[in-house]
């Protein structure tokens, strides 16, 4: 070996050498394996935690003032901040898990190194405005800092609001990991990256003549499968750099959105739905509606319609609703002799009915962004969403099985109870009240009747509510910043004189309202849409005298169809998932179900009566 060295030669390496070498490497790579797992079991655990602490320390306030008339100090402002917390670790564990929505698929048309090309495009476009979102909230952090506000005794406000900067750090991080898998993707990611900054920071032209590029560039790589807060980050980045406005301004909106004292109950209301879905509480509620219904025509269809309405109510996302019951569901409409195409029609419909009952987490949100009282909205919904039913229901009984099946799930059929019991009985706030029902469901689940494990269970599926709720948060929070810009630019305004030149009839303008929000409603989801849209549309419903509530309902309303609606609305890429079927079929199945729930919508919105006749009596 030596003699070869010395001729210059690579020395040959012995058979124990080269095992030696793959057992060290195999070793080193469990190690690494290992160190994984536990960072990844960490980040998991730690979601589960803050959740938790947002359901027990409402519940501690109320049982704290009703018996010894004081409360948690600062407990508000807590809760607020763990959903701050909440909302950016779970937007990076989406991350991690490349789960973060997206609009568009387009990437997936593709294949070989346009495919990879592709992704590693989208992904360093995703991750430069993540990255940019980072530097911002840096920027607001230090600000902050300045001020020295406290958020409870001498905790610094700034030190909690940190959370910004690591969770669009981490959520960056990530989004590049996953732009390629192999070393010379991620080495282009990287410089794709560096290139963005560069530009960011010395601009070859003036700002504002990049700002179209700039806006070509995001609607290419949001086609390719950049997430949707990515999308409209991205446009209040490139907004605000070109009119040379400091990018601070946007984590300021999404820290102002997230604490929000209402916004905790996202979280909390979906971990509720959440802890139904994973438990046992689908099997008993179907078993229920069945009896219920099953003796009358079409019993089944109305059964599954109703179970649905009722899941989708409680986690706010049909996609949840879809994914949990349709495995479950779809059996019993084919044993009941639905055909295949109707009973997928029926499923991916029923998604997403639900949204206007209590405790709906879109009617609460749109309460917030749009300053109308929440309790009102879910007044003024009730009529409207049994109407969307009925609707759906269209489309022999047995009193004692039942009186078995309601009292085998007595427990979850008390669950609406518990939640309206605390909005009206005034002795809970609406977080309480969220509070109060993700704990309820908790414990019915795990302790009553058993289908989650303590151990196992229950971790996972507060992991699973934090994706969704990180997911949801983040596009909330950039979307407020896009909002924002088309505030100060006074947009809603010169849409209002518009609109109010162009149009005469309140009538004729409800119709284009109506289009205007279906065309919205399949390209954009439901939270990110009220969060940009709602403020658009509300000055138009006060320059046509619309009741408020009304605006709300048909809003909503429009949205439970955008999720049936071709080619992208969101139910149809979930029900082609879980039924695997092709998209072209599941248009075919749902178009019958669209136009029924189409003419509901007209209904709701020419009928305002059926809106506002509950707020106004109850009211008075």
């Amino acid at each position: 070996m030596q003699d070869a060295e010395a001729a210059g030669q690579a020395p040959r390496t012995t058979t124990p050498d080269i095992l030696h070498g793959t057992g060290v490497r195999r070793v080193r790579e469990r190690r690494r394996l290992g160190w994984r797992r536990v960072l990844l079991s960490s980040e998991n655990l730690l979601l589960s935690v803050l959740l938790g602490a947002m359901a027990i320390i409402p519940i501690a306030e109320i049982v704290l003032r009703s018996t010894l008339g004081f409360g948690v100090p600062g407990s508000s402002s807590i809760v607020q901040h763990l959903t701050l917390a909440v909302g950016m670790l779970g937007g990076a564990v989406a991350a991690r898990e490349a789960r973060l929505l997206s609009l568009s698929t387009g990437a997936t048309l593709l294949s070989g190194r346009l495919r990879a090309a592709a992704r590693v495009f989208s992904g360093s476009v995703a991750a430069s405005i993540a990255a940019l979102l980072c530097v911002a909230s840096v920027q607001f952090v230090l600000s902050e800092r300045q001020g020295g506000q406290k958020l409870v005794g001498d905790v610094p406000l700034w030190l909690v609001e940190t959370m910004l900067p690591i969770g669009f750090g981490m959520v960056a991080y990530r989004l590049l990991r996953h732009a390629s898998y192999s070393r010379s993707g991620r080495v282009v990611s990287v410089l794709l990256v560096a290139l963005v900054f560069y530009v960011v920071a010395r601009p070859p032209l003036s700002p504002e003549h990049l700002v179209v590029p700039a806006f070509i560039l995001l609607f290419v790589a949001t086609a390719l499968g950049a997430p949707v807060f990515a999308a409209l980050g991205g446009a209040a980045l490139i907004l605000f750099w070109g009119e040379r406005v400091p990018i601070a301004s946007i984590p300021v909106e999404t820290y102002r959105l997230v604490v929000s004292p209402t916004l905790p109950t996202i979280p909390l209301f979906t971990l509720a739905g959440y802890f139904l879905a994973e438990g046992g509480a689908s099997k008993r509620l179907v078993r229920v509606f069945q009896a219920l219904a099953g003796w009358v025509r079409g019993g089944p269809a109305i059964a599954t319609v109703l179970v649905c309405a009722f899941f989708t109510s409680f986690t706010g996302a049909s996609g949840v609703t879809i994914l949990a019951l349709g495995g479950l569901l779809m059996p019993v409409l084919l044993a009941a002799r639905y055909t295949e195409k109707h009973s997928l029609g029926i499923l991916t419909a029923g998604g997403s009915l639900g949204l206007l009952f209590p405790p709906s987490l879109p009617v609460i949100l749109y309460g917030i962004v749009a300053h109308t009282p929440i309790d009102r909205m879910f007044l003024g919904g009730f009529l409207p969403g049994m109407l969307m039913l009925a609707l759906s229901c269209w489309w022999g009984f047995d009193p004692k099985e039942a009186w078995a099946a309601i009292r085998e799930a007595k427990w979850e059929l008390l669950l609406p109870i518990v939640v309206l019991a605390g909005l009206y009985g005034g002795f809970a706030t609406l977080v309480e009240a969220a509070g109060l029902t993700a704990l309820y469901a908790f414990v019915v689940e795990t302790y009553v009747y058993r289908d989650l494990k303590l151990g196992s269970d229950v971790p996972h599926t507060m992991t699973e509510c934090g994706i969704l709720v990180g997911g949801v948060l983040l596009i909330l929070g950039v979307a407020l910043g896009f909002t924002s810009y088309l505030i100060d630019a006074e947009v809603p305004a010169h849409a209002v004189t518009w609109v109010k030149g162009a149009i005469e009839s309140p009538l004729v303008f409800l119709f284009l309202l109506n289009v205007f929000l279906l065309i919205v409603g399949c390209l954009m989801d439901i939270f990110s849409a009220i969060v940009v849209v709602v403020p658009l549309i509300v000055p138009m419903g006060e320059a046509f005298g619309i009741n408020p509530v009304h605006l709300g309902i048909i809003f909503l309303a429009n949205m439970e169809l955008g999720y049936l609606t071709p080619p992208v609305g969101m139910n149809l890429f979930l029900s082609s998932y879980r039924f695997n079927k092709p998209l072209m079929e599941v248009y075919r199945a749902v178009v019958p179900m669209l136009l029924v729930l189409l003419f509901g919508v007209l209904v709701i919105t020419y009928v305002p009566a059926l809106t506002t006749v509950l707020p106004e009596w109850l009211g008075r």
